[in-house]
C-alpha cells in the first residue's frame, strides 16, 4: 500500500480494481530501458516458475480431506488460521520448492503458496454442494419431487437460500459423468479434475523485498512499479534476479486520494496487464431508513424497466413520474448469432477431434486448429459484447437513481428462474442474459455513491396490479396490435382501472415490496451482498402505490371570435445569383439545397449526439449500426434520466444521458 486510507463519520473503505498495462520498463541494474516484448517475457519467466510451483501445490492437496482441514480455519494445535492464503499453508505444513537447481526468494513461493490456498479455498463450497447433491440422489435427477428439494437443501450448508439453478448444474455435471464412466463420482475433486493453472503474479502475497509500488507526487494519474523479475528462465542464484522500474497510467477511475494496492500481473498476447486494485472512501450505503428507491424489472427484448416510488411519512407510496426503459434488442440479436457461430464451431471440432481419433493426420490436424483459434476469437467477442452491455445497462440504472435521489435500487432477483417450456430458441435466449454481470456492475457503480443494491423476490411482481394487488389482465398493446406478445396489462378491478406496460407494473410492485420489506433486509457476510428473501403477507398488503391526482383539465370552450391571424409570409429567398466556384467532382449544387458531397455521419443516431452517447429513438429499432460499421450506441436505446444536477461520475462507464 501506498499510504492509510483515513475514514470520516459516515464513510466505509471500498476496494475496486482497475485495468493498467506495462508498456516499458528500466532494468536499474544495469540501466537499459526494457521495452514491451522484452518485459512480457520476462515477467513470464516469473509465471512460468509461479505456476509450476501452484500446481505441484494443488495436484498434492487436491483432495477431500485436505481441503476440508484448510476450510476449517484450524491447524493441528486449535490455533485459528491466517486469513492469507499463503500464511494458512505455512501454518499447516504445506510447502513447495522450485525445480531443482533453480533459486527463487521466498517472496516468489509465497504467490505460489496464496494462489494455490486461493484455489483451494474456492473448491470448499464446491464440493459441499455437490457432496450434497451426490448423498440425496433423487430417483429422476431430471424432476425432484418437492421432498427431495427439501432433503438436498438441508443436506447442503446454507443450501435454503441456494439458486435451484445451482443445483441442477451440478446434477447436470453428475448425469453426464455417469454416462461417461458408468457410475456417479465419489466428490467433486473427482467429477471436476484438477483445475487450469494460470500464469499470473500475485504480488499482493509480497513485501517489499519484491515489490512495491508508490503514486507520483507531481502527477496523481501515474505510478512506478518495482518488482524482482528473473534474466533468464531458470535463475540459478540470486544475481539472476534484478530490480525492473515500471511506470503505470493509472484511469481517470482511480480517484487521487485512492491507497494503491500491489497489482496482479498477466501475460496476455505479448502484453504485460496490470489490474490495479485501490481503495477509496465512499459515502455508507444502509440497509434500511430509504423513502425513495428505484425498482428494476427484468425482461427479454425490453432488458430493463427501472422508476422511482417514494414512500411518505404517512406510509402511502406514490410514484415519481413513469419510468424507464434500457432496449437493447440489437445487442442481443448480435449475441445471439455469435452463439450460433460458436455452436457451429464447436460441433465441426468435435467432428475433427472424432475423425483424429490418435491418427498421425497433419492436414486434419491443421484445420482442428484452425477451428480452435476461431472458437477462442469468437469467445473473446462474445465476452466482450457481454462485458460492454453489462457495463451500460449498470451505469444506466445508476443514473436513473442518481436523478431521483434515491438512496436505493431493488432489484429483481431471477437467480433461480430455469427458461423451459418457452420453445428452443427462447428458451436458450432467456438462459444466456447477462443478469449476474449486470448486478455485478450495478452494485460497483452504486457504491461509489452510497445506494444500496438489494435483490428482491420476483414472485408475482407481474401478475398482480400494483395499485391493488388484483391478478391482472394481459393482451397486446393498444398502439401495437399487429405485434405478438402480451406486453399490456389492464386491472379488472372497476375502482381501480390501472393499465399499462406489464414491465412498468412490474418495476412498481418490485420497489413498493422492497420499501415495505426493508426492514426484513440481510446481509451476507461473505460477498457484502443486501437481499431480501422472504416476503411477508403482512407488509405485502401494504406494498400498494398510491395513484396521484390530478387537478381538471382547464376549461377550452370557445366563447369569442376567433382571433384573426395574418397568413405565413413566403420565406425569404436570395435575389442575387451565388458566386462563380471552381467545379468539383460533385458539381455545382442547386441554391438552398442540402450539400449532396457530404457523407451522413454514421456513429451518431442524431446530430448533438457524441459517440458514446446511446440513442432515444422515437421508432422501433432498426440496426443501422452493422451496415455502416458504427459501435453499441446504435443497437441499445435507453430512456435518459431527468437530471437536475448532472454529477460527477468517477467510475469505469461514462454516463448514458
Amino acid at each position: 500500500m501506498s499510504g492509510k486510507l483515513r475514514l470520516a463519520e459516515g464513510e466505509a473503505a471500498r476496494t475496486a480494481c482497475a485495468r493498467g498495462v506495462l508498456r516499458a520498463g528500466v532494468d536499474e541494474a544495469t540501466g537499459e530501458v526494457l521495452s514491451q516484448a522484452v518485459l512480457a517475457r520476462r515477467v513470464g519467466w516469473c509465471a512460468d516458475l509461479v505456476a509450476g510451483m501452484v500446481a505441484a501445490l494443488i495436484g498434492e492437496h487436491w483432495n477431500r480431506v485436505d481441503v476440508e482441514v484448510l476450510a476449517g480455519g484450524v491447524d493441528a494445535g486449535g490455533r485459528r488460521l491466517p486469513s492469507n492464503a499463503w500464511m494458512a499453508l505455512r501454518r499447516l505444513g504445506w510447502t513447495v520448492a522450485p525445480p531443482g537447481g533453480v533459486r527463487v526468494n521466498d517472496r516468489v513461493v509465497r504467490m505460489a503458496q496464496e494462489q494455490a490456498g486461493r484455489a483451494l479455498r474456492s473448491a470448499s463450497w464446491r464440493a459441499e454442494v455437490t457432496g450434497g447433491v451426490l448423498a440425496t440422489w433423487p430417483a429422476d435427477p431430471r424432476k425432484r419431487t418437492p421432498a427431495e428439494w427439501d432433503q438436498v437443501r438441508a443436506s447442503i450448508p446454507g443450501g435454503e437460500h441456494l439458486p435451484a439453478s445451482i443445483i441442477k448444474s451440478r446434477t447436470r455435471q453428475a448425469i453426464t459423468f455417469a454416462k461417461a464412466n458408468g457410475r456417479l463420482p465419489v466428490d467433486v475433486f473427482e467429477l471436476e479434475g484438477v483445475p487450469r493453472i494460470p500464469r499470473m503474479l500475485l504480488l499482493a502475497a509480497c513485501d517489499q523485498q519484491q515489490a512495491t509500488i508508490e503514486r507520483s507526487d507531481t502527477d496523481p494519474a501515474r505510478a512506478l512499479l518495482r518488482l524482482q523479475l528473473p534474466t533468464r528462465p531458470d535463475p540459478r542464484g540470486y544475481r539472476d534476479w534484478t530490480w525492473v522500474a515500471c511506470r503505470i497510467t493509472l484511469p481517470p477511475t482511480v480517484p487521487a486520494s485512492a491507497v494503491l494496492h500491489l497489482p496482479t500481473l498477466r501475460v496476455t498476447d505479448g502484453t504485460v496487464r496490470a489490474d490495479m486494485a485501490y481503495t477509496h472512501a465512499v459515502p455508507k450505503a444502509r440497509a434500511t431508513g430509504h423513502s425513495v428507491a428505484v425498482g428494476v424489472d427484468w425482461g427479454l427484448n425490453t432488458l430493463l424497466s427501472a422508476g422511482a416510488l417514494r414512500l411518505g411519512k404517512d406510509g402511502r407510496i406514490t410514484a415519481l413520474g413513469a419510468g424507464g426503459q434500457f432496449r437493447a434488442a440489437g445487442v442481443l440479436a448480435k449475441q445471439h448469432r455469435l452463439r450460433r457461430l460458436s455452436e457451429r464451431l464447436h460441433a465441426k471440432a468435435d467432428q475433427y477431434a472424432r475423425l483424429l481419433g490418435g491418427r498421425p493426420d497433419e492436414q486434419l490436424r491443421a484445420k482442428h486448429e484452425v477451428l480452435a483459434g476461431e472458437i477462442r476469437h469468437v469467445s473473446a467477442r462474445r465476452q466482450n459484447l457481454n462485458d460492454a452491455l453489462a457495463w451500460a445497462a449498470a451505469r444506466w440504472t445508476v443514473d436513473q437513481a442518481i436523478a431521483a435521489r434515491a438512496s436505493v435500487i431493488y432489484l429483481e432477483d431471477l437467480r433461480s428462474m430455469e427458461a423451459k417450456g418457452m420453445g428452443h430458441s427462447l428458451n436458450t435466449r432467456l438462459s444466456q442474459q447477462v443478469r449476474g454481470k449486470i448486478g455485478d456492475r450495478m452494485r460497483h457503480l452504486a457504491a461509489e455513491h452510497g445506494i444500496a443494491v438489494v435483490t428482491v423476490p420476483a414472485r408475482n411482481t407481474s401478475k398482480h396490479c400494483p395499485q391493488c394487488l388484483t391478478p391482472l389482465q394481459h393482451r397486446k398493446a393498444p398502439d401495437r396490435p399487429t405485434t405478438p406478445g402480451w406486453k399490456w396489462a389492464i386491472c379488472p378491478n372497476t375502482g381501480c382501472g390501472w393499465q399499462g406496460d406489464r414491465d412498468h407494473g412490474a418495476w412498481r410492485r418490485i420497489a413498493s415490496r422492497g420499501l415495505t420489506h426493508q426492514g426484513k433486509t440481510v446481509i451476507d457476510k461473505t460477498s457484502g451482498a443486501m437481499a431480501i428473501r422472504t416476503v411477508i403477507d403482512g407488509l405485502e398488503a401494504a406494498a400498494v402505490v398510491t395513484p396521484t391526482t390530478t387537478g381538471s383539465r382547464r376549461d377550452r370552450s370557445k366563447t369569442s371570435p376567433t382571433r384573426p391571424r395574418t397568413p405565413r409570409p413566403a420565406p425569404r429567398r436570395r435575389r442575387a445569383p451565388s458566386p462563380t466556384r471552381p467545379h468539383g467532382q460533385a458539381g455545382k449544387r442547386p441554391e438552398g439545397h442540402a450539400p449532396t458531397d457530404r457523407p451522413r455521419l454514421p456513429r451518431a443516431a442524431h446530430r448533438h449526439q457524441s459517440v458514446n452517447t446511446i440513442s432515444t429513438p422515437t421508432t422501433g429499432h432498426r440496426p443501422r449500426g452493422a451496415a455502416l460499421g458504427a459501435g453499441f450506441h446504435l443497437h441499445a436505446h435507453a430512456t435518459p434520466p431527468r437530471w437536475e444536477t448532472i454529477p460527477e461520475t468517477p467510475s469505469d462507464s461514462g454516463s448514458l444521458s
